[in-house]
This record gives structure tokens, sequence and C-alpha cells, in this order.
């Protein structure tokens, strides 16, 4: 299942992690939440294969332990989300649609 691209309609701010908005629900460590909003990550779908922090022209991600998730043992943050300049390879390229970048959703 893909990421809610109407999360922060849909979802309640949980708060916020690395400076980075958290949108519930977060019980970890099987539900993290959607971490970002104008670039956002769904952590609870993301399998941190890493194409998007790889390819990313901006360098918008960078890597965060989620010690015992069931997916992965680590995902990719939009800790830099306010560089994005809406390319969206990353949503074009994640292999599992967890992220969404929205421009009109600003941190």
């Amino acid at each position: 299942m893909a990421i809610d691209s109407n999360f922060d309609q849909n979802r309640e701010r949980a708060g916020d992690e690395n400076g980075v908005a958290v949108w519930g629900p977060v019980e970890p460590p099987e539900k993290l939440g959607i971490h970002g909003t104008h670039v956002a990550v769904d952590y609870d779908i993301c399998l941190a294969d890493g194409a998007c922090l790889e390819n990313c022209p901006v360098d918008v991600f960078t890597w965060v332990d989620t010690p015992d998730h069931p997916v992965s043992e680590k995902k990719v943050e939009p800790t830099n989300e306010a560089q994005c300049i809406d390319c969206m390879l990353c949503v074009d390229i994640c292999p599992v649609d967890a992220i969404d970048v929205d421009a009109s959703r600003q941190a």
C-alpha cells in the first residue's frame, strides 16, 4: 500500500523527530508513522533500499536508525526537506511508493 497523499489531513501530527514533523499513529517499534511534510516518507512501508538518498540531487535525505522495525532497521529521513526542488525523482524511484512530495504542504 502506498503512502497516503492526504496524510496531513487524515492523521494527527505526533510531534517532531530530528526537526522533522512526524504524523501518527506512532507505536514503536512497529508503527513509526510518516516523517516529513513537504517531503514525506511513510516509515511503516519504507524498506530502506536507499535509492532516494543516493539519487536526490539536493541531498534531502539522511539515514536514521529504526531498531526492531519489522520492515527495516533504518529509514531515510527527509532531514533537509526545505532544500527539495520538487523534481519528484524520489517519488518515481521508490519501489514501494513510500514517498510523497507536495510543495503545497510546507513544514
